[in-house]
């Protein structure tokens, strides 16, 4: 595809264009006063003054109308301009390649190309295109990711949710060479297997890349993995614990995590199938002890409305596993919740904290790597919390 046209516009509200100014990219449904006549595309966008804002890519069905690509608006949005966006966002990746053959190169609004994901696995690419207005774009944004990375293949996973309020059929879809069913990830020392096809998200769980390889360091005793997967925090426990034991209610997971363990030669995993919150529960009456637990539960408040019962949970899970350290011992707890921002998170380790009734003192905050940029006028951009633990008696 080459040059989609931007002579088409729309004209936004004051709060619209403020929006836009305090450094959010989006503009709602509501605030357009004057939406564009085109189909889904790049549209140049001004104020109800109408004064030139930028440009914009235009979604007609989505509530998110319009996402911010260039504040010049006598840009050419073409296959240059989206080959110079994405080799910048490429270039600030260099220094992972020292310690990963995984992560993120394209992180959607964090690196200013919005409903756009893309995933590198090893030689292979996977990507999400996440709006209507981004799909006008695909075939530049393929040749820039060929162009940049002489990817063998690269596999459209577009089968989240939004697309279907974007108006887009949700697919997964090979659009270059070949990509294969499962790709070995090297990770600070540790391999194990992402399913680009059929696996969690685009194949891997690549936002706790950096959180995996820091609590390793704290790893000793006797460790708990607790919502395992495939056993990505567990392989880095087993490194340095003497015995990690991996909980997941899947046993197919479960099963990917016993073939991870022996990639790595190692012995000292024991996977149980089991609901996280009850074994939890039986560990506890049983007065049992952990050295070393993490806590990487999945998205329990996936909307606003499920935010108090989410809490809820957060705090069952944190108060029984931080009864359950030894003394010296480390939690990593996390949440992957956009809605439980990191004030909320706090103040729920805070309050499980105090009805542990044990000293519990905060050694680290882990937010978002390198590789998951969390823009600060984007909260949308980041939705990883992290928090290492030391129980001091």
């Amino acid at each position: 595809m080459g040059k989609v046209a931007t002579t088409s516009s729309a004209r936004v509200s004051f709060k619209g264009a403020q929006r836009w100014a305090a450094g959010h990219p989006w503009i709602f449904r509501s605030d357009l006063v004057e939406p564009p006549s085109s189909p889904p595309g790049a549209v140049t966008v001004f104020d109800s003054r109408q004064k030139p804002l930028g440009i914009a890519l235009w979604s007609p069905h989505s509530e998110i109308s319009l996402r911010l690509l260039d504040t010049n608006p006598d840009a050419t949005i073409n296959a240059d301009w989206w080959h110079d966006r994405i080799a910048r966002a490429i270039q600030r990746r260099e220094s992972l390649d020292a310690h990963a053959n995984a992560f993120r190169l394209l992180h959607a609004e964090g690196d200013a190309v919005p409903s756009l994901v893309c995933d590198r696995y090893d030689r292979w690419l996977v990507v999400q295109l996440l709006s209507a207005g981004i799909e006008q774009y695909r075939a530049d944004i393929v040749k820039a990711l060929v162009a940049l990375t002489d990817a063998d293949g690269i596999l459209a996973r577009n089968d989240p949710p939004v697309r279907a309020r974007e108006g887009l059929a949700r697919e997964t879809t090979l659009l270059v060479g070949d990509v294969p069913q499962e790709i070995e990830v090297h990770e600070h020392g540790i391999r194990y297997i992402a399913a680009p096809w059929t696996g969690q998200k685009t194949g891997a769980f690549l936002d706790q890349r950096e959180a995996r390889a820091r609590i390793a360091k704290y790893a000793h005793g006797r460790a708990l993995d607790c919502f395992s997967y495939h056993g990505s925090f567990a392989l880095h426990l087993a490194r340095a614990a003497d015995h990690v034991t991996a909980i997941d209610s899947s046993r197919a997971a479960l099963e990917r995590a016993a073939q991870n363990a022996d990639r790595n030669g190692l012995t000292n995993i024991e996977c149980v199938e089991a609901n996280a919150f009850d074994y939890l529960r039986d560990q506890q009456r049983a007065r049992a002890r952990f050295d070393t637990i993490v806590l990487d539960p999945p998205a329990f408040a996936k909307t606003r409305q499920a935010l108090t019962s989410a809490l809820r949970g957060y705090h069952e899970i944190n108060l029984r596993a931080m009864k359950l350290l030894a003394p010296g011992g480390t939690l990593y707890t996390a949440s992957c919740s956009y809605h439980l921002t990191k004030p909320l998170f706090l103040e729920m380790i805070e309050r499980a904290a105090a009805d542990s009734g044990r000293r519990l003192a905060f050694r680290e905050f882990i937010g978002q790597a390198l590789d998951h940029p969390e823009v600060l006028t984007i909260p949308e951009t980041g939705y990883i919390k992290g928090a290492i633990l030391e129980a001091l008696d």
